[in-house]
């Protein structure tokens, strides 16, 4: 029985559930008790669970610092980096130790934490909160970067997430928070498993976050408008890639289009375009189109921000050309 929920409550509902089950789970971050975090996605977890949601000075370094030190030491931490714009002052605590550390040990420790890191645009919020960084982690051995773009992607992953023995990074989109859809309790998602979430026969269309809104619009309008059948795929997450959902749907439509709200160049988008045309060239029938924000930090002006960042528009236009 699915219920309909915000995103923001979804995720709240993983946090408690995961708490109430297992006694290492807690939570920390800035402004997360009395305020219940910048979305109030940690609203009323502090009355229930008390010394288990911690507030913390603003210190990204000592929060993921601490994490690596607690998950090691047998707890299961979930830490709140507030925006993930900020997660550039913890890379020497993901790169060099929570990523490693599994390895290093020759597989004796384990680091049970997530990192839940709220990403992309938001109206005015300007180049230091607007930012979407996922591709930074693609390249980093000992991680699991996941993706929702939805309630229900939402609360499942992030429940994997928390019981994975391994470091997972969480983003999150800021303007999903709000976004409501239904939500089914018993749903399980696994962390390295994408979703066919429309079929098609005429082109791939490959997304994630909230851009896969766009995605599912678009290919509506594409169907409708020019009867182009358009196969979407939630990735879901993006460490690992699963990439062999990607090549069955490519051998089936011969077309292949990737939309991110990421920048571009370097982005996800990339890779899974080198992937393919390693891996399935042989089944495309045209060139891999690639979709994504120009190469430019995000602009305050409303205007500005508007033409940076991509759109349904753009989407459509990539599905309808022959």
């Amino acid at each position: 029985m699915s219920r309909n929920i915000t995103f923001c409550q979804a995720t709240k509902e993983a946090m408690a559930e995961e708490m109430r089950a297992d006694p290492d789970v807690f939570v920390y971050g800035e402004d997360i008790v009395k305020q219940g975090g910048i979305f109030g996605q940690f609203a009323g977890l502090h009355d229930e669970f008390g010394d288990r949601v911690l507030d913390t000075p603003i210190s990204e370094t000592a929060l993921v610092g601490a994490g690596v030190g607690a998950a090691m030491a047998g707890t299961k931490p979930v830490i709140d980096l507030h925006f993930a714009d900020f997660i550039g002052i913890t890379m020497d605590e993901i790169l060099n130790q929570m990523s490693k550390a599994h390895y290093m040990f020759g597989g004796q420790a384990h680091l049970p934490l997530v990192l839940r890191a709220p990403d992309g645009s938001m109206s005015h919020a300007a180049a230091q909160h607007s930012q979407s960084l996922e591709s930074w982690f693609v390249s980093i051995p000992g991680i699991k970067v996941v993706i929702p773009s939805s309630p229900q992607t939402g609360k499942a992953l992030l429940k994997a997430a928390i019981r994975n023995p391994n470091p997972v990074i969480f983003f999150e989109h800021k303007g999903l928070f709000p976004v409501t859809g239904p939500v089914d309790d018993e749903v399980i998602i696994p962390l390295d498993k994408a979703e066919v979430v429309r079929e098609g026969t005429d082109v791939t269309l490959v997304s994630y976050s909230m851009m896969l809104t766009h995605a599912l619009a678009a290919a509506d309008k594409a169907q409708r408008l020019h009867g182009v059948s358009t196969e979407v795929i939630d990735l879901r997450s993006i460490v690992p890639l699963d990439m062999e959902t990607i090549y069955q749907s490519v051998k089936k439509t011969g077309r292949l289009i990737i939309a991110h709200e990421a920048i571009r160049t370097g982005g996800v988008g990339g890779e899974i375009a080198a992937e393919v045309a390693e891996h399935a060239f042989q089944w495309l029938q045209a060139p891999i189109v690639r979709i994504g924000a120009r190469f430019a930090p995000i602009p305050y002006s409303q205007p500005l921000e508007e033409s940076v960042l991509p759109h349904e528009e753009d989407i459509l236009q990539a599905l309808v050309q022959k």
